[in-house]
């Protein structure tokens, strides 16, 4: 605990990943867990692991900022995801910064600052995990926990290099999470292997069910939704190889043609009317926003009622498409990102905005509500390239024993920034 205390402050100036760093608290719940180790009592699977927290999840006794200049909330109790942490033996080590309110893709934050990528830092994380995500690929910490509405655990962990997870709406509590999008909001964990992002998901979950059976997988790659994307050319090849590598290993990899699922302004319809509830009480006392944020929630009080109806029915549409699919496959593949890094300051890549190529992959995802890993490819460059594999509904133990086998096999695999 004491080494990931100092690497964390050490790193602070640097990368800027956490709002806050427990040093009393973490050493004392170490401590705790030390006398349980001594005793009769087993203190759980992830005994003495530090984690490192989002600052949108409660923890009892923190102050939870979600990333605002004005929030402030003294969390009267932990958040059901941090308490089954805490159960099986975690200890929280600080609260990770985050794109203001999580409604982003960069972790510019304009209140605490950019957290910073540890590949480079005067590239973005992404968003709005950021500070989580970097502080796994920092080696601080073997886990964090961030959450996904629009690919915020995904994405940052393909530009910072680590695994990351997209669960299953539902699947993870919710309560003691300042929501952004209620109906589309997850919990997730970052992490440095599958076998840590396993235990803690597992832990926050309680999810027991096994993997199914090794063997050859039938693995689908959505079209257009792939050829479409705004790929850096590397990015695209990369791609390709894995394909390959994977069809080497016995799998069956074709297209599979689903044209209606692809990204829309119908992603955004679909989310103006929750983004504008959660927000209305504060934008009514006139609370400061940063200018991306405060933009973004203007746009949402102009999306009409026509255009939210319009949306659902095109969210109703995409789950069927998805359910469809995995009649036929049992995974689809996609890069979690087309492009290897986003530069601070920067709002365009390659001509378009920013959060339309980082979240190209990642949103639609959410809208159909299944789950899909990040999975970061060795031997890919600096930072790697990442893989995004998605499964059916609740169908998360699969997808870790798909992900498992290929991180045995040489194909997936974390490697520290620097």
């Amino acid at each position: 605990m004491e080494e990931a205390l100092s690497k964390a402050h050490d790193s602070q100036a640097k990368l800027n990943a956490f709002t806050e760093i427990d040093d009393e608290g973490a050493l004392e719940r170490a401590a705790e867990i030390d006398r349980q180790a001594a005793g009769d009592r087993h203190p759980g699977q992830l005994a003495g692991v530090p984690i490192a927290l989002k600052d949108l999840i409660d923890h009892k006794g923190h102050l939870t900022t979600s990333g605002s200049a004005f929030y402030r909330k003294s969390a009267p109790t932990s958040a059901p995801s941090v308490r089954a942490l805490e159960d099986a033996g975690a200890v929280i080590i600080g609260r990770t910064g985050l794109h203001e309110f999580a409604f982003g893709f960069s972790s510019e934050n304009p209140h605490w600052g950019p957290v910073r990528n540890p590949w480079d830092t005067e590239t973005s994380t992404g968003g709005s995990s950021g500070g989580s995500a970097a502080a796994v690929a920092a080696g601080i910490v073997p886990i964090a926990i961030g959450t996904d509405t629009g690919g915020s655990v995904r994405v940052p962990a393909a530009l910072c290099g680590t695994y990351g997870l997209k669960v299953t709406h539902g699947r993870v509590p919710l309560e003691g999470v300042f929501p952004l999008v209620p109906s589309l909001d997850t919990v997730g964990p970052l992490a440095g292997s599958l076998a840590d992002l396993e235990l803690s998901y597992r832990a926050m979950a309680g999810d027991r069910s096994e993997p199914r059976e090794p063997g050859p997988l039938r693995l689908g790659i959505p079209q257009p939704w792939v050829e479409n994307a705004p790929f850096e050319p590397d990015i695209a090849k990369i791609f390709e190889n894995a394909v390959v590598s994977l069809r080497a290993m016995g799998h069956e990899v074709g297209v599979i043609h689903l044209p209606d699922a692809v990204p829309s302004t119908k992603l955004w319809h679909a989310i103006a009317e929750e983004v504008r509830e959660v927000h209305a009480e504060f934008r009514a006392r006139g609370e400061p926003y940063g200018d991306d944020v405060a933009m973004r929630l203007a746009d949402a009080e102009l999306v009409t009622t026509e255009e939210i109806t319009g949306a659902r029915n095109w969210q109703a549409m995409i789950r069927e498409r998805f359910g469809d699919a995995f009649e036929t496959v049992d995974f689809l593949l996609t890069p979690t990102v087309p492009v290897r890094r986003k530069r601070i300051g920067e709002e365009e890549i390659g001509g378009r905005h920013y959060r339309s190529v980082l979240s190209y992959f990642t949103a639609l995802v959410n809208h159909s509500l299944h789950p899909a890993l990040a999975l970061p490819l060795l031997g890919s460059g600096s930072p790697p390239a990442s893989l995004q594999v998605i499964g059916r509904f609740r169908g998360e133990a699969d997808l870790l024993g798909f992900a498992t086998d290929l991180e045995g096999k040489g194909l997936a695999g974390f490697v520290p920034a620097g």
